[in-house]
């Protein structure tokens, strides 16, 4: 007797209870926020596999951690300047009345990662508590969860650095998210990569580091061993991080989505090369939401979180338009074909 494959299907993030997504950007700037709100609150994990990263309240998401939920996710540029972001989160889910009840005042629990987007638009504007507070309030207004590209966080995002900024090419913010049966599991990212980015599916080049008449593409990783072999000691590393999220709507501890987003970055792996470099801040958080949460397995979760997170950083690349004269994908795959 045939089996039959097991169906899955593509859903948008607009189909996950219990957030709400939203952003602030300048694009003068080139810089932004995200944030991922869940009032009733969220289980959550972060696996860091980068050596440089800028984060906020990362012990809270430790297995032996005593806190079982959080209430926010932001994502911002601005590298560890755009730590203050989360503050201004803070501030307006207080105003919410969204928090830990700590019997003198409710305390907002908010991780949050940022990226180094300073080598594009204006170094000197970073997300500040204003602009925290601005996407807290678009999450509320508009709840976008499906703005994808030059958006939030993903404003000043930028992959293919190997040779420096000349290089370059617009990236920005992407997500994707997939549907087994009950069990739905979609990412979020923000890709800023030293790396060069592939189609999960074809293993071609959509993004990366340019020739040098900047109409097509060179090898990134070949560039860095060569560089490497001929400038040892220099640190070619700077200016890099991929920040994303892993929603799902099973009921797993802050253990098993530990395991979870260890296992997203394979979908780093699959698409960027090279990824988690010695100063990259390379990082994925995991998230159980929604008040129905439902029975998985963590390893079937873990599946669909790779195929998530592969897909939505060839969108995060894809969808992205070209800004401040740093060209996007759609440009010079246009140019190539």
């Amino acid at each position: 007797m045939k089996e039959e494959s097991f169906k899955t299907k593509e859903i948008s993030l607009a189909e996950f209870e219990g957030i709400r997504i939203g952003h602030a950007s300048d694009e003068e700037a080139a810089t932004g926020c995200t944030v991922l709100i869940a009032e009733e609150g969220m289980a959550a994990a972060v696996d860091i596999r980068g050596g440089g990263p800028a984060s906020r309240e990362s012990a809270l998401l430790e297995p032996l951690a005593s806190t079982e939920m959080i209430h926010a996710i932001v994502l911002s540029g601005g590298s560890a300047f755009g730590l203050e972001a989360g503050c201004g989160a803070a501030k307006f889910l207080e105003e919410k009345g969204v928090g830990f009840e700590t019997g003198y005042a409710k305390v907002p629990l908010i991780c949050q990662s940022c990226i180094y987007d300073l080598g594009i638009g204006r170094a000197d504007v970073r997300p500040d508590l204003q602009m925290g507070y601005l996407a807290c309030q678009d999450a509320y207004e508009r709840d976008q969860r499906t703005a994808m590209g030059n958006v939030g966080a993903g404003t000043g995002a930028t992959v293919g650095k190997a040779m420096g900024a000349e290089r370059m090419m617009k990236s920005g913010l992407g997500s994707y998210a997939v549907q087994a049966g009950e069990l739905k599991v979609g990412a979020l990212v923000v890709v800023n990569a030293l790396g060069d980015i592939y189609d999960s599916k074809t293993h071609e080049k959509i993004a990366g580091m340019r020739n040098g008449k900047g109409d097509g593409f060179e090898d990134g990783e070949q560039a860095l061993l060569s560089g490497i072999a001929q400038q040892e000691g220099d640190n070619l590393f700077t200016a890099n991080t991929t920040i994303g999220i892993v929603i799902c709507n099973a009921d797993l501890n802050k253990m098993q989505l530990k395991r979870v987003a260890s296992a997203s970055h394979n979908g780093y792996a699959r698409t960027i090369r090279p990824v988690h470099t010695s100063a990259d801040g390379d990082s994925i958080y995991a998230a159980a939401v929604g008040s129905s949460r439902i029975n998985a397995n963590v390893d079937m979760v873990s599946l669909l979180a790779v195929h998530a997170m592969e897909n939505a950083v060839n969108r995060a690349v894809l969808s992205a338009k070209s800004l401040h004269g740093v060209p996007a994908a759609e440009d010079i795959l246009q140019r190539i074909k």
